[in-house]
């Protein structure tokens, strides 16, 4: 059943100004349509979006969305990222219980042979392209909480993606720097170094490295590089790593095979949000 402008502003007892302003970016999201009947004009949840109330819904909608991620519809993986979050969703727990299950889901798909490598390949962007809409809607920034997100190899490259979105839902000015194997050479820690003078020239609260490795050898290349210009930034600088390839070897402040446990280190390190 459709209503009006009129009585949807007067049920959730808004002006009409701010009401079409919201009905617009609804629309526009894909949650709702107009619909001309007569002389009225009339507003209508579009066919699929769902009531979703979170916490209970969040494995809900993680069932939803390997679903649809599955049967190859990414409108649909759309429409429920946007409704869960027009929901009150939080993205980090978006992030942590519905994108990185649904991650794991497809490498356990393709290691079994379950799927090939063109349809993981699909499955990997549409993943990719949900967590994008969801850093969107982030732009509340913390000057103070500065990260900058390595992946050290191609196969951990949505990981560290998962991270930046989540981190950015926190307030976190995050520099994601994608997949840097291409960049494992002895001059490394300068590049990163005249990097981190860029885009960290006041040098306010602190600025965290977190490399996302699936290997041991490239975590290790990665950390090392960046513990070894710490000296240039002062106390102010930390490095983590998240790898499944724990080792004690590895030169970090944090190391964890724990996606959370690696966010939660940075949030300890950057303190309350100014």
């Amino acid at each position: 059943m459709g209503l009006s402008g009129v009585e949807i502003a007067e049920k959730l007892r808004i002006n009409r100004a701010t009401l079409a302003k919201y009905l617009g970016v609804f629309a526009a999201e894909g949650l709702i349509r107009q619909k001309d009947i007569g002389n009225a004009h009339l507003w209508f949840i579009e066919t699929g979006v769902e009531n979703l109330q979170f916490p209970q819904d969040y494995f809900r909608v993680k069932e939803q969305f390997l679903n649809f991620l599955t049967s190859g519809s990414p409108q649909q993986v759309f429409q429920l990222m946007r409704n869960a979050q027009h929901s009150g969703a939080e993205v980090a727990k978006l992030v942590s219980e519905v994108v990185l299950p649904a991650i794991d889901s497809v490498d356990d798909m393709y290691l079994k042979a379950k799927v090939g490598k063109s349809e993981a390949k699909l499955f990997y962007g549409i993943i990719s392209a949900s967590m994008r809409m969801l850093s969107f809607s982030s732009q509340s920034v913390d000057q103070k909480r500065n990260v900058t997100v390595i992946s050290a190899d191609s196969a951990s490259s949505l990981y560290a993606e998962a991270a930046s979105c989540a981190l950015a839902s926190r307030q976190w000015q995050v520099f994601e720097l994608g997949d840097m194997s291409g960049a494992i050479d002895v001059m490394y820690d300068l590049d990163l170094q005249k990097f981190l003078t860029r885009v960290w020239k006041q040098k306010q609260g602190v600025m965290v490295v977190l490399i996302f490795s699936a290997s041991e050898e490239a975590a290790k290349f990665f950390s090392e590089s960046a513990t070894s210009i710490k000296p240039k930034f002062g106390k102010n600088l930390h490095v983590g790593v998240h790898t499944k390839n724990q080792k004690p070897n590895i030169k970090a402040e944090f190391t964890s095979d724990r996606f959370d446990a690696v966010l939660q280190w940075a949030d300890s390190i950057a303190g309350p949000v100014s």
